[in-house]
């Protein structure tokens, strides 16, 4: 044998450590060891990864040794492959895979069942034999739990879980005591479920049964958290099993859930609410220890695994808000179905995010409820990998698999779960192999598509009934045990049945409101009020001096030196430009108490250049954050650049800002359009929550937006559909022409005492136009104005009155001067929705002479706000629309193309005779 034929043989972690012991008590080893190490020089490097042998291993080796690198090997595949063979699915026959785990397989046979090897070692069980070994292993791989976790790469990690599981070969140890509380949450898990089934017959509650396992673990969870001194849990699931945990875990009253069944309507008319199991939770509870957890279970549209970003979100500003010393004080539990987290690319982004700085929450633990089945599509049809959990592997995470039916395996699991994460702040993740008792929802016929499956789970045992024979077999419980637990809780709910029919309408809580106490709601007319976002000028000057200055013992490249340098300089020369906005903005909310956080692609320096929110000293790339060094009082300014990912960054900024109301929370697009890809995120939360859930959100969405000849998708950011969502007062959309506007805009958002999303179109060419400059003055004592009149137009002398909005007011002003059209207004729409239809009609009455009111956009008919204003305002209906013609795609590839179009609709803006639409 040589020597690359005996690493492969061998565990080189083994060799190292029996190495290591040699060295310090060479007399504690085996004597053909101690012989095998005096004959060989391992050299003193890198034992734990590589054991360098020098020569070719002796023809003399012994042939016991040989067995030993072979059960070695044997104790190495279980290790890596156990999970293949567990007993971990209830209702179907395991996969077979090959090649097994026989002995025979790695040189060994039935008559080596009885040789003591030092192998033993390894597992911490001394030197055995081969047969109790084998035993061993079985029992901690291949049982009710089978562990994926040998692709982990730090050894401290790897060696802290081997530990765990040779404890007990991984075997549950629970006592009388706490077997009953386990049974206890069990019952109530089933007989939750069976008393909906018997008073809602055919309703949709999509159950809990065949995975009831889920309540005692999530029990067993909050309970052992609170040891580590965890205060808040933040968590998401699906609707399935969603009313169970409600009640059984978060505390919710089943008198609540009943009302819901009814179908009552609402205490608030403006409220349109959401289904049952769709609805959020916050409660505080009280552990067994005497502790208090808040408990927090978002609220989540059908759409599933969205919930799992908004989730990671909620938990850091948490983190960020309360728990800055210790953020593992705040757990985030992500349930998941099988088919969903295999399916739905959202999961991959959220795992991408799990340890990137502006984005890491310290560690998930993922609950996978595994139906094995997908609505009517079998497991098979679902995925390409293995498992459904195999999107873990991209961290590294462990994953443990667990039979459903195993209630103490399936706590055990989660109290695992728990440990690794508070130890290494990592994700794990557990498949909690269950099935799916009825169909897809309670009406549902299971057995069209899955016959087979159907006939088994008819015939199945609940969780309940299976672990309750077990105790009954341990002489923990008598027979009669079960049915009286049973009869408490039924009756318990009858009552809170009873009591929820003498109630006339649903009452719904607010997810959160302890974050929400200083806040209003506000409905269109709060919204059109002014918010006072006035600051002093010598403020401004003070935070200007601070974004001008760069340490001085620090080299910067000469280009960002002057940049920075010509922020004083606008100021000085009262020039303010788009940049100075921002920065003025964020920085005195930041004196004001406010924390601000930017997030997306390329923010830090802004995807044209403009922001520069850090700055990289030339010789370190060391980060200088300007906006944290304003005053010592002030709040925290955090700017992180995004993975290139939308939707699952969009779901974690808006679920920051759902927690977080002082927070400045903004996401901007690298370009606007890029937003299409969290569109799940605008339809389902960001337009919607408020109606469905009683959620504020003050989430700003920042969108480059503007025709400069980039072509289809870098030119409009599709204000179209943000318009199509808005409705009564469920969000601000803006579109500013001026740094001061957008400066106040900005201020307003945080100033106001209400919250409501913001979408902002975001110019590209205008960050540098000369023309687009505000004074200091409009800055200190201006506020945001939503319709912006044409300061230079003579009243009586107009005849074409235009009402435009963004970028492209500049280029119709631009037209305007070389055609010396002064019988032409411009005026700008800066506020989109809700749309200022007081201010609109006060200028189309001030301009009385002007015969040619005039829409006027950039981007085609079909597109940006024309349909929106058309269908809200009335007037509009007698506008010329002077738009691009109809189009499939916002803008030409060709720039010459484009640069024509564009010209045709600034000509018939000034000309109604060159219509461009015929």
């Amino acid at each position: 044998m040589d020597k690359y034929s005996f690493l492969n043989a061998v565990h080189p972690s083994y060799i190292a450590e029996l190495y290591d012991t040699y060295l310090k008590t060479p007399d504690k080893i085996e004597p053909s060891w101690r012989a095998f190490f005096q004959g060989y020089d391992f050299g003193s490097e890198n034992l734990g990864l590589n054991v360098e042998i020098e020569e070719n291993i002796s023809e003399s080796l012994s042939e016991s040794l040989s067995k030993e690198f072979q059960v070695v090997k044997l104790i190495d595949s279980y290790r890596t492959r156990g999970h293949l063979f567990t007993k971990t699915n209830p209702v179907r026959a395991r996969r077979k895979y090959a090649p097994s785990l026989e002995i025979e397989n790695f040189g060994l046979s039935e008559n080596d069942l009885d040789t003591v090897f030092n192998a033993g070692e390894i597992l911490s069980i001394g030197r055995q034999t081969l047969r109790e070994i084998r035993k061993h292993l079985e029992a901690i791989y291949c049982n009710s739990i089978g562990v994926e976790y040998i692709y982990i790469r730090q050894p401290e990690e790897i060696a802290w879980i081997q530990s765990k599981l040779n404890i007990n070969d991984n075997q549950p140890k629970f006592s009388s005591d706490e077997k009953k509380y386990i049974l206890r949450k069990l019952n109530e898990a089933v007989s939750f479920e069976s008393f909906l089934h018997t008073k809602y017959v055919g309703q949709k509650r999509f159950s809990l049964e065949g995975g009831e396992s889920l309540i005692p673990a999530l029990d067993a969870l909050i309970e052992k958290a609170s040891e580590y001194d965890v205060k808040e849990f933040v968590m998401g699931m699906a609707h399935r099993g969603r009313l169970s945990t409600l009640t059984n875990i978060f505390g919710k009253s089943a008198k609540d859930i009943f009302s819901e069944f009814d179908g009552k309507d609402y205490e608030q008319e403006v409220f349109d609410g959401d289904v049952k199991y769709h609805l959020g939770w916050t409660s505080d509870r009280i552990t067994d220890a005497g502790k208090k957890i808040n408990l927090n279970i978002a609220p989540n549209p059908s759409h599933l695994e969205t919930v799992g970003a908004v989730v990671e979100g909620i938990a850091r500003a948490k983190q960020d808000d309360k728990y800055r010393d210790n953020p593992s004080q705040v757990l985030p539990i992500v349930v998941h179905g099988d088919a969903a987290i295999a399916g739905q690319g959202i999961v991959y982004e959220i795992v991408q995010m799990a340890q990137l700085e502006g984005y890491k929450t310290n560690g998930t633990i993922h609950i996978v409820v595994n139906n094995q089945i997908g609505f009517t599509t079998n497991y098979l049809d679902a995925r390409s990998s293995i498992y459904c959990t195999d999107v873990g592997k991209v961290t590294l995470s462990p994953v443990l698999h667990v039979n459903a039916d195993d209630a103490e395996a399936v706590v055990h699991a989660v109290l695992f779960a728990l440990h690794f994460r508070m130890k290494f702040k990592r994700d794990v993740f557990i498949d909690l192999l269950g099935y799916r008792k009825y169909g897809h929802n309670e009406g549902d016929e299971p057995k069209f598509t899955q016959p087979l499956l159907y006939k088994a789970i008819a015939k199945h045992k609940n969780p309940r009934d299976i672990y309750a024979e077990k105790l009954i077999e341990e002489g923990i419980i008598d027979t009669t045990y079960i049915s009286k637990l049973e009869k408490e809780y039924k009756d318990s709910l009858e009552e809170k049945l009873e009591d929820s029919r003498k109630i006339k309408n649903t009452v719904i809580t607010p997810f959160m409101s302890n974050e929400w106490v200083d806040y209003n709601t506000a409905d269109v007319n709060k919204m059109m009020q002014v918010v006072d976002t006035k600051y002093a000028k010598e403020g401004l000057a003070k935070i200007t001096k601070v974004l001008s200055n760069l340490p001085k013992d620090k080299k910067f490249i000469r280009k960002i030196d002057r940049l920075v340098q010509s922020r004083q300089t606008m100021f000085d020369e009262d020039r303010l430009d788009w940049s100075m906005a921002e920065h003025l903005a964020y920085g005195t909310l930041l004196e004001e108490g406010y924390d601000v956080r930017v997030s997306g692609q390329d923010v830090e320096r802004g995807t044209f250049s403009h922001r520069h929110a850090v700055v990289k000293v030339e010789n370190s790339e060391e980060e200088i954050v300007l906006l944290n060094n304003i005053s010592d009082q002030q709040g925290r300014f955090s700017i992180y650049n995004s993975l290139l990912s939308e939707y699952a960054v969009v779901g974690f900024d808006y679920g920051y800002a759902m927690a977080s109301p002082k927070t400045l929370t903004i996401w901007e697009a690298q370009f606007g359009d890029f937003s299409n890809g969290a569109q799940i995120m605008l339809d389902q939360y960001i337009s919607a929550a408020e109606d469905k859930w009683k959620l504020q959100n003050g989430l700003v969405m920042l969108l480059p937006h503007g025709y400069e000849g980039q072509g289809a998708e870098h030119s409009s950011a599709r204000m179209e559909r943000y318009l199509q969502l808005c409705a009564n007062d469920n969000m601000f959309i803006a579109d500013c022409s001026t740094p001061a506007n957008m400066y106040h805009l900005l201020r307003k958002q945080m100033k106001a005492d209400y919250r409501k999303p913001l979408i902002v179109f975001t110019p590209k060419s205008l960050l540098r136009h000369p023309l687009v400059v505000s004074s200091v003055d409009d800055f200190a004592n201006g506020s945001f104005q939503m319709l912006i009149d044409d300061e230079k137009a003579k009243t009586d002398q107009i005849k074409t009155l235009v009402f435009v909005t963004g970028k492209f007011y500049y280029d119709l002003l631009e037209e305007r001067e070389k055609l010396n059209r002064e019988d032409v207004a411009l005026v700008r729409l800066e506020q989109i929705f809700p749309i200022p239809v007081k201010n609109i009609r006060e200028i189309i009455s001030k301009y009385r002479n002007a015969d040619d009111v005039v829409w006027a956009q950039e981007e085609p008919r079909n597109m940006g706000a024309y349909s929106h204003l058309l269908m809200n305002l009335d007037e509009v209906k007698t506008f010329r629309a002077a738009t691009r013609r109809l189009y499939g795609v916002p803008a030409a590839g060709s720039s010459v193309r484009s640069k024509k179009r564009h010209q045709e609709v600034i000509d018939f803006v000034f000309d109604k005779t060159k219509n461009n639409q015929r």
